[in-house]
């Protein structure tokens, strides 16, 4: 099993990347977040898993474990294969993956090309509630700092709907409703704002 390349980039297309590990040019489909930590010319690292089919191997390559993570819970959905797991994480970064599934954005997933509605549906179906925090934070390891123990604040509706998918990405609910106080402090006033930048790690 090839889980891991570090080498030189050798070429960069539309889709694939190809690395010279010690002489030996590997290719492997690559995510968003992988592509743009790839050029060509410089040594770079890919976190990849290996598909092994009658016709053939196919590598795909990822920016972290954690991208990787949800690239593999991704494909345990019925229909979703390894090609239209790394094109829906090649068209949406694996944060905005993560919200979309939170937040059961079926239009934000069908706009991915050769994703239909009905797969869409299928996805945010089975993977809500399955994406934990701790897989979408950012590489940075931030981490929200428990509220204190105080009576409970009134939640505005809006407030309430990010509260519950904060909560769905694993967050507990003091912290979900601490990182909605902060989130307005730094300006944020949809959900969908308030989300991104917790799983940012920036709340």
């Amino acid at each position: 099993m090839i889980s891991y390349l570090r080498g030189k980039v050798v070429t960069i297309t539309p889709e694939t990347a190809i690395l010279d590990v010690n002489g030996v040019g590997y290719e492997a489909y690559c995510s968003g977040g992988a592509f743009q930590r790839l050029t060509v010319g410089a040594v770079a690292e890919l976190y990849t898993y290996l598909q092994v089919k009658e016709d053939g191997v196919t590598l795909f390559g990822f920016a972290s474990p954690k991208e990787k993570e949800l690239f593999l819970k991704l494909i345990t959905v019925s229909g979703v294969g390894p090609k239209m797991g790394i094109s829906i994480l090649a068209s949406l970064s694996a944060d905005d993956f993560a919200m979309a599934i939170a937040t059961a954005d079926v239009k934000r997933l069908s706009a991915v090309k050769g994703l239909g509605k009905k797969t869409a549906e299928k996805i945010i179906l089975e993977l809500h509630g399955k994406i934990s925090a701790v897989e979408v934070l950012g590489a940075s390891g931030d981490e929200l700092t428990p509220a204190a123990e105080s009576a409970p604040a009134k939640l505005s509706a809006l407030d309430e709907e990010a509260v519950s998918a904060l909560m769905g990405l694993g967050f507990t609910r003091s912290e979900s409703v601490q990182a909605v106080k902060k989130a307005h402090d730094l300006g944020a006033k949809s959900v969908e704002e308030i989300i991104m930048k917790a799983l940012q790690g920036g709340v």
